[in-house]
């Protein structure tokens, strides 16, 4: 299960800057621990779903939402599942993004937290697939991923299916122990500059613009 680390605090704080009305529908995929989807109950939210493929992330997330006695819903699900899921005021995603090796990374164990392909970018490409059958009208999406995954192409991806998308949130952070350990793969498959030892987290935010 992935714990709250500081990519869960930085969504979470683009979540409180961005000041969503009260009562609003909140799906939070990839959820973990629950964390950014307790935040968005205590925000005012009056629905949150969260999804999580792993099951002992599900069962955290909802015991959480009961012990602190929030309107959390949990429930298991993978990338064959979000298109039943329905649509959303707000949806929040914390997805694997972590570039593997698929030499010797195949997304099993503790690993399928992060593990996402051999550029980092297999979640978060059918998020930006998925984006518009998953928010309503006037709904926005937040997403945190890695600069080693490039925003760019993800803000292209968005802006083609016709969302507003810009950058909501960045912070500086050195490589932790997983992303230390494949740095050798990074630099070979040049997401990383040689002797890079920090990546920049940015939360991207997308929005879906009213009918004209």
């Amino acid at each position: 299960m992935y714990r709250p680390q500081t990519d869960t605090r930085l969504l979470t704080r683009a979540l409180d800057e961005a000041g969503f009305r009260p009562g609003v529908r909140v799906l939070d995929l990839c959820t973990g621990s629950g964390a950014v989807a307790m935040a968005a109950a205590r925000a005012g939210a009056a629905e949150v779903v969260a999804v999580d493929r792993c099951r002992r992330a599900v069962l955290s997330a909802w015991l959480n939402g009961r012990l602190n006695r929030l309107p959390l819903k949990a429930s298991r699900g993978d990338l064959s599942t979000w298109d039943a899921l329905g649509r959303f005021d707000v949806v929040l995603a914390n997805p694997p993004y972590v570039p593997a090796d698929p030499r010797h990374h195949h997304g099993r164990g503790v690993a399928c937290a992060w593990d996402a392909g051999p550029d980092g970018r297999r979640y978060v490409d059918a998020l930006c697939e998925r984006a518009n059958d998953l928010l309503e009208v006037d709904g926005t999406m937040l997403m945190v991923h890695s600069d080693v995954c490039d925003p760019a192409v993800t803000l292209d991806l968005l802006r083609e299916r016709e969302l507003k998308a810009s950058v909501a949130a960045r912070c500086v952070e050195p490589f932790g122990p997983v992303m230390r350990e494949r740095r050798g793969y990074l630099e070979r498959t040049g997401l990383i500059e040689p002797g890079q030892q920090f990546e920049e987290l940015v939360v991207i935010r997308a929005d879906r613009p009213a009918l004209s």
